[in-house]
């Protein structure tokens, strides 16, 4: 298991049972699976926080950040709906390096075009796919509860995107802060060239590095 998908507790493993001893109803075992979807993300999810913090930092504009978050979401979402369920099964071994020179490539991106390219969300609806395989392999090895399938894919998905929501809230809030310590507010220059540039530089070589341990390994 890699640093990305951390360690999974006993009661995650043993999902079918409450505090209590009595079977999870469909809300409850939902609940649970979210606390285990945010989780994933925040912290033990450095992969994903990696890779939206690259999406983030090339949307300096609110409208070209929801189209790839959406594209993100959305392909992700099948992916791990298609995998966790068996329709589809993908080798780890493949996935993981993929995973991480997918952030590479989208880090990359950003050094190479100044602005946003009109291809950027197509670009992230495809790697998103790959990531929902990745989330996919994580849901399985918890120990699925019998007859609470459904309950414990939405939950998860949807913590999910909690963790990755809140990455954004706190990306934005950040930047909006260091926009105004460099009285950059309108032009953007220099919180490209301070702050976009060698992040994204930063998660470029992580990703690099990543894939290809993981390619070794």
């Amino acid at each position: 298991m890699n640093s990305s998908e951390g360690e999974l507790k006993q009661s995650e493993l043993a999902p079918i049972l409450d505090e209590s001893g009595n079977e999870r109803s469909f809300m409850s075992t939902a609940g649970l699976y979210i606390t285990i979807g945010i989780g994933h993300i925040l912290p033990d999810g450095a992969d994903h926080i990696l890779f939206v913090l690259a999406i983030f930092l090339a949307s300096v504009r609110l409208k070209a950040l929801i189209w790839q978050i959406s594209a993100f979401t959305v392909a992700h979402t099948a992916t791990l709906a298609l995998a966790a369920s068996g329709v589809i099964t993908p080798s780890s071994a493949v996935v993981e390096p993929l995973i991480a020179f997918t952030i590479a490539f989208v880090a990359i991106e950003n050094l190479v075009f100044k602005e946003m390219t009109k291809w950027r969300p197509v670009v992230v609806f495809g790697f998103g796919l790959i990531h929902g395989l990745g989330f996919a392999g994580f849901f399985g090895e918890l120990g699925l509860p019998p007859g609470q399938f459904w309950s414990a894919l939405i939950g998860f998905n949807v913590g999910v995107e909690i963790g990755q929501l809140s990455v954004i809230l706190v990306a934005a809030i950040l930047g909006m802060l260091l926009r105004k310590w460099l009285q950059d507010p309108d032009g953007l220059q220099r919180y490209r060239s301070l702050i976009a540039r060698p992040g994204s530089l930063l998660i470029g070589l992580t990703g690099l590095w990543w894939g290809i341990t993981r390619l070794l390994a």
